[in-house]
């Protein structure tokens, strides 16, 4: 069963993470797609001074992936190792992860963001293919209203996709730079020839909704044959204060209204009312499921475990 995931960061990491554990289970082809817009630490850093794409979701994704060999568990964590300070002053390496450089030599030495992570796949002997949302990196915008909270009513241009990130005022509309970036050929490849395509959990701005809007992956997604799924987030965050779980959908719709969603998997606790979650799941054409995923400390953050145990009976289930 080929499945394929969209987004970014630590979302799609938990979503990686749950897919493997439904291995025993199901015979999955996974292959993650991941977004191209970072440009804070040591992936801005990299983007700025060497060009090329930002190496940071990338490496959370192949890491995800990452084989269970003790050989490839050290090379996981060599590849997570990020440089501490070396003095008062710092240096060149200090908030460098170290899987950023690999993946940044790569991409340099062969010339091919694609060949580089099928590379670092093997390096780590990845149950899985990473591949970018777009082969050239992006950047983010958006139309902001309330930045500033003596003008609440104001709205800015906020850009870059740390600053989207941790915006307290409302996002008001999003975009990508260029307008039409090109799409990785091997990811709309993938989203056609998918069973399941799978949208969240992640930043919704900044990981997942910006996959909608590259064109030739936004026309694929929407022509494949596959079914559709959407993890929902546990809690709100910074760029989606004051959206509720049923507008997070909605802006599914709003930037991509030709989307058709077959399922909604939500936690029960974070969504609490679940009716209004279900109209806004039903106007995707989609149906919700309540499942607990979520770790047991209170924290909101999905547990691979307990939601690879929720996806279980959904990607299983016969048409």
């Amino acid at each position: 069963m080929k499945v394929v995931a969209f987004g970014g960061g630590h979302g799609l990491s938990a979503c990686l993470r749950a897919l493997r554990h439904c291995v025993p289970e199901i015979d999955l082809d996974i292959t993650a797609v991941v977004t191209v817009g970072d440009d804070g630490g040591s992936s801005g850093r990299l983007r700025a001074e060497r060009g090329g794409l930002p190496p940071g979701d990338l490496r959370q994704a192949l890491v995800a992936l990452a084989g269970e060999h003790p050989a490839t568990r050290r090379s996981a964590g060599l590849f997570q190792h990020r440089f501490a300070p070396a003095g008062p002053a710092g240096d060149g390496l200090a908030g460098h992860a170290v899987g950023n450089l690999v993946l940044c030599g790569l991409m340099e030495q062969l010339g091919d963001p694609v060949a580089a992570l099928r590379h670092a796949g093997t390096m780590l002997g990845a149950v899985g293919r990473v591949l970018p949302m777009s082969p050239q990196p992006v950047g983010i915008e958006a139309l902001v209203r309330g930045v500033d909270p003596a003008r609440p009513d104001e709205i800015r241009t906020l850009r870059g996709q740390h600053q989207v990130a941790v915006t307290t005022g409302r996002v008001e509309s999003l975009r990508l730079t260029p307008h039409a970036p090109p799409a990785c050929a091997e990811a709309v490849a993938a989203t056609t020839e998918a069973d399941w395509l799978i949208f969240g959990p992640g930043s919704w701005y900044t990981s997942v909704l910006p996959h909608l809007l590259v064109p030739g992956l936004a026309e694929a997604i929407v022509a494949s044959p596959a079914r559709r799924l959407v993890t929902l987030n546990l809690a709100a965050e910074k760029e989606t204060l004051g959206l509720s779980v049923a507008d997070h959908l909605a802006a599914l719709h709003w930037y991509l209204p030709e989307l058709k969603v077959d399922l909604v998997l939500a936690d029960g606790k974070a969504v609490g009312d679940p009716e209004p979650v279900e109209r806004a799941a039903e106007s995707l054409g989609a149906r919700l499921v309540l499942a607990p995923v979520a770790v047991t400390d209170g924290t909101p953050r999905h547990d691979p475990a307990a939601l690879g145990a929720a996806l279980v009976p959904v990607l299983g289930a016969d048409r």
